[in-house]
């Protein structure tokens, strides 16, 4: 009854609390998402080895390779673009 749920934990409501407060009077939008520059750069890695094992697909693919070898490379290419996913 009542309300549904805006956050799932009360640690998800204070991050948003204190994200709101440190984008406050900054002039970013109040949906910015925030990145170190390590974190950015680790986020670039990932996207750039996701991009790299796409291009491998496209080679073998274009190359005429076999059914396990493009199994086994889209399985790398699903597991690295899940990994590029998350930003943490």
């Amino acid at each position: 009854m009542g309300r549904r749920r805006r956050y799932c934990r009360q640690s998800c409501r204070q991050r948003a609390y204190e994200h709101r407060h440190a984008t406050k009077d900054t002039g970013l939008p109040a949906d910015a998402v925030i990145l170190s520059a390590q974190e950015a750069a680790d986020l670039a890695d990932r996207s750039f080895a996701a991009r790299c094992a796409a291009e491998d697909v496209v080679t073998a693919l274009g190359e005429g390779a076999d059914p396990q070898e493009l199994r086994e490379l889209c399985e790398q290419l699903v597991a690295l673009a899940r990994d590029a996913e998350r930003l943490r």
